[in-house]
This record gives C-alpha cells, structure tokens and sequence, in this order.
C-alpha cells in the first residue's frame, strides 16, 4: 500500500489521472424477469446461511471467549497527510498551538475537510472530525480525518481506501477551483494516508503532547514516567522543529521499550504526520548503550509518537535532540587514495530520508579498485531486495539492499562509481566500507587470491573448507593429518568420511566404507554374509538385519518400531509416513507435526531464514539479558531445550519465572505474530553431567498453551527405533554468533548440515562423545552452531513429508573450527524420558 497523493498546479489537468463514474452515468441495464427473480432466491438462501453462521457463531457460544460476538468491535479509520496552502503568507505564530493564529486558520480548515467530505456520500455517513495538528513552511497543513464504522457496517470496511479518501478531497478541490472567491484558503496539494487511529492526537488537547525547538547545543525529553515506567495506554507526541537550515538530529542514549511491537513502540517520522510514507522508522524492545537508535531528519521538522498497550511497565526512553547545519550532511565525492573508507550519511547514526550521494573512487592506471563493505544495513518494510526500489546502493549496474552480512566487489578498470539513495521513508544504519587499489598481478598481498577475485587468509586453503566459493582454494593441495586425500587431489576433513556423501566427488571418501557385494553391513558396521537379513534370527547386535523385514515380525529391536499395544513393526522409520503399520494405527496417531504452512522457497545454508520457514524455533529470553538460547516445540504446552541452559553457577537459571519464551520469532527486534509465554516449569534430565554434556535435555512447561499459526508449529519427535543415517542432510536454526566471540544474529539464522558417522565422529572429538550424543558437520565452510544457539533444534526432513528433531544443539569447541563438528543430545535415545515427563 502506498500513501495517495494529488497535486494541482494550475495546469491543464496534469495531475489528474483518475476518472472517476458520476451517478448519473451510472445507468443500470435491463434484466429479465427470471433473472431478477433467481437473483432474489439466491440471496434468500445467502441470508438463510448467514443466519445460521451467526446463530452458531454468536448466539449459539455466547459465553464463548472466543466468539464472533466478543471479537466485533466497531472500526474507527484514521487518514492523515498534510494539504499545501496557495497564495497563504506564513505566519510563525502558526506554530504555537496556542496562538489565535493557529486557532482560527487550523478552525477554517477543519471546516473545509468536512465540507469536502460531503461530495462522497458514503464517507459523510462515516465522518466524525477532522484536526489540523501543525502548520509549517510553504505553507503546509497537517491533518487527520476520523470516521466511525459500526460493528452492524463491518463489512464495508474494505471500501474506506486511501484512494477514496483522496478523490473526495480532490473533488473538493475542483469546486474549489471553480467557485473561487477573493479571500477564500486555495490548496493545491493533498496527501492521504491510513494512520494508527492511536497517532491520531489533537495538540490543542495538551494531553502527552510536546512542541520543542532544537538548536545546535543538546537538550533532552524522555517518556512520561521515565525511568520508573511508562504509563498503561500512553498516546504521546512530540512536534520537533529547527531552523530553515538545519536538519534535526535525535539519538535515544536509553531506549527500553516492551518488545511487542503490536502493543508498545517508538514511531518517528519526517514530516509532523504520522503518514507512513514520510516514516523513518519504528522500534521496540530494549536496545543496548553500544548500539542505542539514532536519526536525523531529511528538514526542519520531525515527529516522535509514543504508543503503549501492554500492562508490562518498562523504563521507556530518554532521547537527546540538537539542530545539524544542511550544509553538514553531506555525501559522496572522489576518492584517490590508495585506501579509505567511506560511508553512509552519518553513520553510525541511520541515515537521513532523501539522499543521493556518489562517490568516484580512482586508483593509479593499471590497478583496480576492492570494495569491502564490512557493514550493510537498508532494511525496509515491503522491500523485494532482489529489485531494490527503495532505498539501495547501486554498483557496476547492479543495486543493492536488505541487510548483507558482507558484500565484496572489484572493479573492472581503476574507476569504480558508487551511488547511494534513500528515498522518503524508512530509513536504516547504512553501511560502512573500505576500498583499496591492487596490482591485478598481486591481487592479495600476503593473502590467498581466489579465482573470483576474493581474498582469503592463507591458513584457509586447503582445509576441505570451500571459502572462496569456487573452490579455487582447494586446488593443487598437500592434505593434513586430519584430512583425507581424495582420489581426485581434494582434501576433505575426515569427519566426512564413510557418512554415505560423495564429498570429494568421486566417491573415493566412501568406498572403503561398504561390505563385499554379498555381504550385509549391519548398522554398528560390522559386515556379514547376505543370508542372514531376514531370517528370523538376529545375527547383527544392533538387530538391524530384521529391521525392515515383513516376516520378522516377532523380533523387536531397537531399530523396530513399537507400537502402543506392544506390537513391533520392523520397518525403517515407520511413524508418521502416512502408512499404518499398527493394527492400533499408533504409529499414525500423533502425527499433528513437523509441517511448515507457508510455502518456501528453496532453502540453502549460512543465510538469514525466511519468516515461518522455521515454525517450531523459540527464542528463550533470561531476565532482562534479551536472547539466551534456543527451543523447539513440542506440543502447545511444552518446548525442548537444553540442561546447560538452566544448570549453571548462577542459580536464577533455574528458576522458571526469570525465562519468557517467544514463539513465531523471526527478528529479534520484530515481534509481528509472535507468541511470549512465561514458564511454569523447568525440567532437566536427572542424569546431566556439566562435565561430560551427557543427558544434555530439559523440558519447558508453559504457563499457558500456544495457539499454533502459520509460523507457530510443532516439531514431530523421532520414535526410538528412527533412524538418522550418516550424511542425511539436515539444519540448524538459531541466533547464535555468527562468529566466535562476536555478537548474536538479529534474524534467525539458518545453516545445512549432514550427520556424521559415529565412528567417525567419536575419533574427531577424542572419545567425548556418548551414546546420546551425535554429531554434524556443516555443508557451509566456515558456519557453526554457536554461542546462542544452544538448546536449539537439528532438524531433518523424511520422504513423508514430515520434519523430525534429530538433535538438540548441546556443545562444541569454539565455532566452525577446522574437523571441530557441532555436537548434539541425541533425541531418539532421550525420547522415552521425554514421554515420561510430558506424555507426548
């Protein structure tokens, strides 16, 4: 959706690009008799269904708390903009709402938009008020008009369009135009945008509102309340004006808002409109003094709303806001040097609204420019990153925006062009980067060069890693002891050894890992004569000869399936692949699982993950300290962790009331659609050893149940007997560190991995690993569970369409260390406890 606009300047209907049906053209068409009398039987029975909908929805359950009845609430649509005033000299006693000036202009006003409002029909039987809130140079109008929809009109809510609202204006504006008399308010200008109805506020009310001036010495403003608490439904604003030439800066040293957006935020726009288009940004949640939020407006004016619903008393903000010279946000020019760095306006700060910078960077002849842009950050809302319409940094012909976790770039000659634009909303950090010019001989001093131009660190070739991208830095190479040398010349870590993957891409990392054609491999890996399988006997100490055996019915292992009577089917992986194999049907009956609503698309690893791709991730919060770890969930009441999340030196780990959950997170400062939940109950295995990491599991009850949506699901539990083989390819989900030491993601990070053999696995990690311990190793050179991601899910895909946790993110030494693979609690050796404690 965008804001409307119309724009009249005297010209021979330019701007006039809709036509619109008056009613008399309206004519209606001649119908047959039978027609007219189907269409009436049609809408008897329409009404007869309705009827009945509302009797079993309204009346029927009317002690309901979920109700059609208790959920109709009449709408109460809001439109603000702002209206451009010709031939009006300005008055600067217009910005003091307490002047007579601005009383009697913003009363003259107010009278013209009901008026207005009376050339559509529709919209007079709606209206309420209108409000002139602020007037500025040029002379602008802000505005807000107000309309009441009964809960018994509901259904025409649709109709109550931008568009609609702007053609009643416009109309208004043609009368105008033609009846003009000496004396009368002309406008020739007319934006329209739905609003918040909360923003909608009158400033002649004086209720938790603020007109201040800023100059160029620092003063400060906080929400009501601060620091002890902002109060339950607060609807504040603050009119912020500077000189003609200054633009306005504002920075929130504290910022410590609830972090549900939906009910508690900061709104801040370029204009003295909330009008979305003119949006810098919104925010919510608690922002550490590191990285405290920071904006500058693209004029004189800017507009500040404070919005709270939740009955959680946070600190709220206290804000510094000073006047910047136009003349010092400034942008772009000719780099030549060498080297530099350039960025974004006012970074770190986000940049302001209506930017266009371009830099020239020139090198000596014969070198090329390296762009590194160590920081990237243009997030919009409704933004296709892959077209970047809004706001983006174009490069050799090709734009750029969203948030990039690094972006690398080299020219083709020593001349490279970039250009940065921001357009009128939403705005973001921007980017920082570094350039430096290269002798295309010795393109990487003192570093491996890629083939793709990319410069790595030395000690990354030949690691079995690929971090160039095209494996240009495992060509040519010596491998390591705790490599594997392929047959090809690649080295592999030996951890992907026999885990049934061609890594090496001639199949030579697995050809020492089968039995003779004859023979069988049992699932311990011992090898013997083919005749065995399936012959009623368990010649394997695993079972696995009978696992998948018709015939073998009376045989349970533990790779046979048991169902609820006691019965084992032996059949790989036998629940929930929409067969039933049990007389009882149990191993089909819980199988409300494991299924993503939304449809994805296809999905690779190391990258942010798209919202609802991961349904059954939760974030758990400690304390005031943000995000901990991770979870999966279970069923609506219970969620899966780890013990070492809960088990530390710090007793308040333990103690369920200091945990909240949020489920259907995607971004950690965004909280649309998601569920928070307090804890009632923490359970950790009895068995946890904080030494050895065995038993790593716990169990979280919710102290209420999650109502399960498109982007809210549970993750289907693997029975005993499920098999998870050797290099199936799986993920990891969390916001852990992207990095050893650094900090944690924002946007829930997505990474593929494949499981490693056990043998394997237990040689790499010298012995440490037990029995309900397995490891992964990751596809992605370079990408690792890591601090954060604890107690979150590894998750594998089966051929029935169902998701199953595999693992639960448990330990690891550092991050993405070289042939160091992310160790897991093995689920399906934990799964009885996990009944035990939560029925499930």
């Amino acid at each position: 959706m965008h804001s409307a606009r119309y724009e009249y300047d005297g010209s021979n209907g330019n701007h006039e690009r809709i036509d619109f049906l008056t009613s008399k053209e309206k004519v209606p068409s001649k119908r047959k008799t039978g027609i007219l009398i189907g269409v009436l039987v049609a809408l008897l029975i329409v009404a007869a269904v309705v009827a009945i909908l509302i009797w079993l929805f309204v009346f029927k359950d009317a002690d309901s708390e979920g109700t059609l009845s208790k959920k109709l609430i009449p709408s109460t649509p809001v439109f603000s903009g702002h209206l451009k005033l010709v031939g009006q000299p300005y008055n600067q006693n217009l910005e003091d709402t307490e002047s007579q000036e601005f009383k009697d202009l913003a009363e003259k006003l107010e009278a013209i938009l009901g008026e207005t409002y009376k050339t559509d029909p529709f919209l007079l039987k709606y209206y309420t008020n209108s409000v002139v809130t602020a007037f500025s140079e040029g002379v602008l109008v802000y505005y807000w008009s107000q309309f009441h929809i009964p809960v018994s009109d509901l259904e025409i809510l649709p109709e109550f369009s931008e568009e609609r609202v702007l053609e009643a204006l416009m109309n208004g504006i043609k009368e105008q135009r033609v009846g003009v008399r000496r004396g009368a308010i002309q406008i020739s200008e007319v934006t329209v945008s739905l609003t918040d109805s909360r923003m909608a506020r009158n400033p002649r009310a004086k209720e938790c509102f603020f007109s201040l001036e800023a100059d160029i010495q620092e003063q400060k403003f906080s929400s009501p309340g601060y620091p002890d608490g902002y109060p339950f439904k607060s609807r504040c604003q603050w009119q912020i004006r500077a000189s003609e030439e200054n633009t306005i800066s504002v920075s929130f040293p504290v910022f410590h808002i609830e972090d549900d957006c939906s009910d508690d935020f900061v709104s801040i726009y370029d204009s003295l409109s909330p009008d979305y288009s003119q949006a810098i940004t919104e925010k919510c949640g608690q922002r550490p003094p590191s990285n405290p939020l920071q904006v500058v407006s693209s004029g004189n004016i800017m507009l500040i709303n404070l919005i709270t619903d939740s009955d959680v008393q946070r600190p709220g903000f206290e804000a510094v806001y000073k006047a910047i010279p136009k003349a010092q946000v400034t942008c772009g020019g000719v780099l030549s040097e060498k080297n530099g760095t350039f960025t974004s306006p006012l970074y770190p700060s986000f940049y302001p609204p209506a930017m266009d910078c371009k830099w020239t960077i020139q090198v000596p002849a014969g070198q090329k420019v390296r762009v590194n842009f160590n920081m990237f950050r243009m997030k919009e809302p409704r933004v296709d990153t892959r077209k970047c319409h809004k706001d983006y940094v174009e490069i050799m012909g090709s734009k750029y925006c969203g948030e990039l976790p690094t972006l690398d770039l080299t020219s083709d000659n020593n001349v490279l062009e970039v250009t940065f634009r921001s357009d009128h909303s939403y705005t973001d950090k921007g980017f920082s980067a570094t350039y430096s010019a290269f002798d295309p001989a010795d393109p990487c001093p003192g570093k491996f060069a890629c083939n793709n131009g990319m410069c790595i660190g030395r000690e990354l070739k030949c690691d079995g890693w690929n971090d160039c991208g095209d494996m240009s830095d495992e060509m040519q190479c010596y491998c390591e002891g705790d490599q594997f040398s392929c047959g090809n010349g690649l080295c592999k870590p030996k951890m992907w050894v026999c885990d049934r993957v061609n890594d090496c891409g001639d199949n030579s990392d697995e050809k020492q890992c089968s039995c003779e054609p004859n023979e069988w491999r049992c699932g311990n890996g011992v090898c013997l004569p083919q005749d065995v399988v399936c012959d009623d006997k368990q010649d394997c100490i695993d079972g696995s000869d009978e696992a998948s055996c018709k015939t073998s019915s009376g045989i349970c292992t533990e790779f046979t399936y048991k169902c609820s009577n006691n019965e084992c089917v032996n059949k790989v992986n036998a629940e929930c692949d929409r067969v039933n194999d049990c007389s009882d049907n149990s191993d089909e009956a819980s199988c409300d699982c494991g299924t993503r609503p939304y449809k994805l698309n296809r999905i690779v690893g190391g990258q942010n993950a798209e919202l609802g791709e991961w349904p059954w991730q939760v974030s758990l919060h400690f304390l005031t300290y943000g995000h901990v770890c991770g979870a999966s969930i279970i069923s609506d009441r219970w969620i899966l962790s780890a013990s070492h999340c809960f088990i530390t030196t710090d007793t308040r780990n333990r103690m369920p009331p200091n945990w909240q959950t949020y489920s259907g997170m995607h971004d950690q400062y965004r909280q649309d659609g998601v569920q928070r939940r307090t804890v009632k109950r923490i359970i950790t295995h009895p068995d946890y050893n904080q030494m050895t990491f065995d038993y790593d599991i716990a169990l979280l009850e919710l102290s209420t149940p999650l109502q399960f949506s498109n982007t809210i699901q549970p993750i289907c539990l693997p029975a005993p007997s499920h098999i998870f083989p050797a290099g199936m390819p799986c993920w990891v989900t969390g916001w852990g560190a992207l990095r050893e030491g650094g900090q944690k993601a924002q946007v829930l990070q997505k990474a593929s991995v494949k499981i490693i053999n056990d043998t394997v696995c237990n040689v790499v990690t010298e012995g440490q690993v037990t029995s309900r311990m397995l490891c992964s190793g990751f596809l992605a050179g370079g990408v690792d569970a890591c601090q954060g991601d604890s107690g979150g899910p590894l998750v594998c895909f089966e051929e029935s369409g169902k998701w199953f946790q595999a693992g639960i993110v448990s330990w690891g030494e550092g991050c993405a260390r070289r042939n160091k693979p992310g160790v897991y609690s093995r689920v399906t050796k934990l799964r009885d406890w996990i009944k035990k404690e939560t029925g499930i």
